[in-house]
């Protein structure tokens, strides 16, 4: 699958495959022809639980927010000095 986008989906399926059938690693990636490391990776992403996952969206998108504000700031300041 290397070269093509591969989507959440795709990546929850591969995850359920290692977690809830209890196939191994190895044998998923061999058969859905990717590597062992990318779903070690969604495997570390996907097991979080959904609100954690929720609050990290909402601190990134706040960072974010804050990050332009900042931004705003930083520059009227330099404009009046």
């Amino acid at each position: 699958m290397s070269g093509t986008s591969i989507t959440d989906e795709f990546k929850r399926g591969a995850v359920a495959q290692v977690v809830d059938s209890g196939n191994s690693v190895a044998e998923v990636s061999e058969r859905l022809e990717i590597s062992t490391k990318s779903l070690y990776t969604w495997r570390a992403q996907f097991s979080q639980p959904c609100q954690q996952i929720n609050e990290t969206t909402e601190q990134a998108a706040e960072i974010r927010r804050l990050k332009k504000e900042l931004a705003c700031v930083s520059e009227g300041r330099d404009i009046l000095n």
